[in-house]
């Protein structure tokens, strides 16, 4: 009996290709990061757009996993035990199919995808469920070694963090040891949540884990107390757009959250692992801002662009023990509270823009005649010289002051 047999085999590919054979379908196989561990080769013809996606990147790309979140796939694959359909999503180039996951003790562990060039039988159905156990038993043995070797390494990038090391060959003899590979050059992206919610912050994690598999470069998650730290890597050297990728990873994960104080920093890109703590302190002091600010969306990501943010704090500090007020800044408060106006947000646009008119009446979805007016209440209420650099940066620095305080 063919499922007999199946149930004796530990090799995932023997398995995909007698499953694949006996429902006559293309089959893929993957681990509880959606990552690729099998597919049926004798059907590549028949894959859709998805899954030929899937076997040249090795993952789901990042746009099919977000897909799939908001449709509640990624629920549904963690609560339904037994094989259900996923309707054709045309947009990401995904055909009918039908999917189970690979569950051990009470544990996913992995997916099993068929997709249904024809319509499958019930007798199909109870098949490929009864296969799903094996596969969750043999990805649980799997899962366990993998387990053993990721506590390694996240050791080691913790002491790296904390300074064991005081060489660089150093680190090297130690990464041998373990069989760890350094990238060639990384930098560190880390989250966390403002406060200790810990079904918050296992949500958080588990969506890191997820998009951090998804990008086109090598990445280590851990957790350190309330930070997930993400390593972002690659082994080519020179322009490798690590950068890019890690601000893919942050706006993704942050738009799961929306609404809920999630905070991100990107710290920059080295080639020297003594640098990896350079990298995570970079990523820690754009946090800070955005705690300092209480808005994590309202300033740059990476720590590169992080520019007078930076230093709001200390400022804020010293205008505490100065006790300065802008009181233009007053004056236009006042205002747009007695009068329902928005100057405020009309000047901080404009500083944002340069002073330039048609790209802030853009930005504020108003005409530009409408910009005017409203510059010219400003000039009448204040002291503002437009023309004074000095005084526009004062400006956007009191501008910015004024949301942590409110």
């Amino acid at each position: 009996m063919l499922l007999e047999k199946i149930l004796t085999l530990t090799n995932i590919n023997d398995i995909t290709d007698m499953v694949s054979t006996n429902l006559k379908k293309p089959v893929v196989i993957e681990n509880d990061q959606f990552s690729l561990l099998s597919y049926s080769s004798y059907y590549i013809d028949h894959f859709d757009q998805a899954n030929q996606q899937t076997i040249f990147t090795k993952h789901w790309p990042i746009p099919i996993l977000e897909k799939f979140m908001d449709e509640g796939i990624v629920d549904q694959l963690k609560t339904i035990p037994h094989p259900f359909r996923v309707k054709q999503i045309k947009e990401i180039g995904l055909n009918q199919r039908v999917v189970v996951s690979a569950i051990y003790r009470e544990q996913v562990f992995g997916y099993i995808w068929v997709q249904e060039t024809e319509t499958m039988t019930d007798s199909d159905l109870k098949f490929l469920h009864e296969v799903s156990h094996h596969i969750g038993k043999l990805l649980y043995q799997k899962n366990q070694i993998s387990l053993r070797e990721n506590e390694e390494k996240n050791e080691f990038y913790k002491k790296i963090i904390g300074e064991a090391f005081q060489t660089e060959n150093q680190i090297k003899w130690e990464a041998a040891n373990h069989s760890i590979l350094i990238p060639e050059t990384f930098l560190v992206n880390i989250f966390t949540i403002s406060q200790n919610d810990e079904e918050l912050f296992e949500e958080v994690t588990e969506t890191v884990r997820l998009f951090a598999n998804a990008l086109n470069h090598l990445s280590h998650v851990f957790t350190e107390q309330l930070k997930i730290v993400v390593i972002i890597g690659s082994n080519t050297k020179g322009l490798s757009q690590l950068s890019e990728s890690a601000e893919e990873l942050t706006s993704t994960v942050l738009s799961q959250f929306n609404g809920r104080k999630v905070y991100a920093g990107i710290g920059s890109e080295y080639s020297s692992i003594l640098q990896l703590k350079k990298s995570y302190l970079e990523a820690l002091e754009v946090i800070n801002a955005a705690k300092f600010i209480g808005t994590p969306d309202k300033l740059p990501f990476i720590y590169s662009k992080l520019g007078i943010f930076r230093y709001l704090e200390t400022i804020s500090k010293h205008h505490g023990i100065t006790g300065y007020i802008n009181k233009n800044i007053q004056i236009l408060q006042k205002k747009d509270q007695e009068s329902q106006t928005k100057l405020l947000q009309t000047l901080e646009i404009y500083l944002l823009n340069n002073c330039r008119i048609k790209p802030t009446a853009e930005q504020l979805f108003i005409h530009t005649n409408t910009l005017k007016y409203r510059i010219n209440q400003i000039a009448d209420l204040t002291s503002i010289d437009f023309d004074d650099f000095h005084s526009r940066i004062q400006l956007y620095i009191d501008l910015q002051l004024i949301k942590q305080e409110s």
